[in-house]
């Protein structure tokens, strides 16, 4: 379970295929009556919002919501009364996927001269999801101290729950802290350096 950007939801068709799923995986499904002739123009009114449907946008929505559908990640169940779409199970491990690739620690204005600690214990059984969150954390900015331990100044609590939820990990395996400052002086210069804080 290596989380890389070549991998297939990295190769959706447009934003608009993101837009589309990630907006029904949240409201879980949308219902449009049956009876309305314009049903593609009415849920991209709803999913886009502020966006003018013009020409071009109507036909990216209407390219991504056909790839999404010959894809297998979502589904229209129609009966007499209403058109629903409905993420699957697929659609939303995808967008699932997505988050992951979108995760970031943002750098606030001041820093709390705080640091935040990461260390984990994946048993080798499970050294796949081992070295994917090890990727991770080197792609979100951490720095290793030691083989399993990260830091980072930044808070970063709710990307690490994020992280571990997606690897299916317990907090036995994980555990994360926020140290008030760091005794080692020299490790906390590199920190700083790092990071430029």
């Amino acid at each position: 379970m290596c989380v890389r950007k070549n991998i297939t939801y990295a190769t959706m068709k447009s934003d608009f295929s993101r837009k589309i799923l990630g907006y029904l995986v949240l409201a879980g499904m949308v219902s449009i009556a049956a009876t309305s002739p314009f049903f593609l123009s009415r849920l991209a009114k709803i999913i886009l919002k502020d966006l003018e449907y013009k020409s071009k946008i109507k036909e990216k929505f209407t390219d991504a919501f056909s790839y999404l559908k010959r894809k297998g990640y979502i589904e229209v169940e129609k009966d007499r009364y209403d058109i629903s779409i409905i993420p699957t199970e697929r659609g939303i491990k995808l967008i699932e996927k997505y988050k992951i690739l979108e995760l970031k620690i943002k750098k606030p204005k001041k820093w709390d001269r705080r640091i935040r600690v990461v260390a984990f214990d994946i048993p080798d059984t499970q050294r796949i999801k081992r070295n994917a969150f090890r990727y991770k954390l080197k792609e979100l900015g951490f720095y290793s101290s030691q083989k399993s331990v990260w830091l980072h100044p930044f808070e970063c609590k709710n990307e690490i729950k994020t992280l571990k939820e997606f690897f299916g990990l317990n907090d036995k395996q994980i555990q994360f802290f926020t140290a008030e400052t760091l005794e080692d002086k020299i490790l906390l210069k590199i920190i700083k350096d790092i990071y430029k804080i």
